[in-house]
């Protein structure tokens, strides 16, 4: 498994596309910065910056790019059957790339999140906004992974799941809240650092079980689908 882990690691910091994930993080702390040595009010920059963009568009934009690359890309060009000719067990496989995308992840995404925290509200708050981020990388990872093994698409499903169900449906139509990631991110953030600048109505328990539901569901369902992708090989 650390074999697998470090093969992903290497491929993904060898790519153009890990250079795709600093820009957003970059403006994220420039805002925050900026804001906080303008004197503005927190009240006033905290929630479209700690929300609107770095836990709406920074964490599951980076994961994307992250979670559909580590076994994506292999399928693209045709090296993941490398990997599938040996004799290791499909979730040994997965789950090194699944840590690798999550880990890659929430480094990316919970530094600058904590920066900006401590310099909208707190010490807490930069923890709870890191912390939190950190289980929503494992959530969206594990559903970019799987979108990769299940469509050829998956950048277009993604950005369709981030900017239409979250994103546009999630402001319009309440129920849609229930089944966001970015709101299981907000209410777990808001339960460990209450404050103003986060609100969310969907429940820190529902937020808590759904999280540990979306990572465990769309990873059997990855080592499932990796499953039948050796299966095709073998049989045609």
């Amino acid at each position: 498994m650390s074999t697998v882990s470090w093969i992903t690691a290497r491929g993904l910091f060898g790519r153009r596309r890990f250079l795709m994930l600093l820009p957003l993080p970059a403006v994220l702390l420039v805002l925050a910065v900026t804001s906080r040595a303008l004197g503005v009010d927190p009240g006033q920059w905290g929630p479209p910056v700690l929300v609107g963009l770095g836990l709406a568009v920074v964490l599951p934009v980076v994961a994307l790019i992250v979670g559909t690359g580590v076994l994506g890309a292999e399928i693209d060009d045709g090296t993941v059957v490398h990997i599938l000719t040996k004799p290791l067990p499909r979730w040994q496989i997965v789950l090194p790339k699944l840590a690798v995308a999550t880990g890659v992840t929430a480094v990316t995404v919970a530094v600058p999140l904590y920066v900006a925290g401590v310099l909208a509200h707190s010490v807490r708050l930069g923890l709870a906004l890191a912390v939190a981020a950190s289980l929503g990388a494992l959530a969206y990872s594990a559903l970019f992974v799987a979108l990769s093994l299940l469509t050829r698409r998956p950048v277009l499903l993604g950005l369709v799941y981030v900017l239409i169900w979250e994103g546009l449906l999630g402001n319009v139509v309440s129920g849609t809240k229930v089944l966001s990631i970015q709101q299981y991110v907000i209410a777990l953030a808001d339960r460990l650092a209450p404050t103003e600048l986060l609100g969310t109505t969907v429940s820190v328990t529902v937020a808590a079980v759904m999280t540990a539901l979306v990572s465990v569901g769309f990873t059997v369902l990855a080592v499932d689908r990796l499953r039948s992708y050796s299966v095709a090989g073998e049989t045609s």
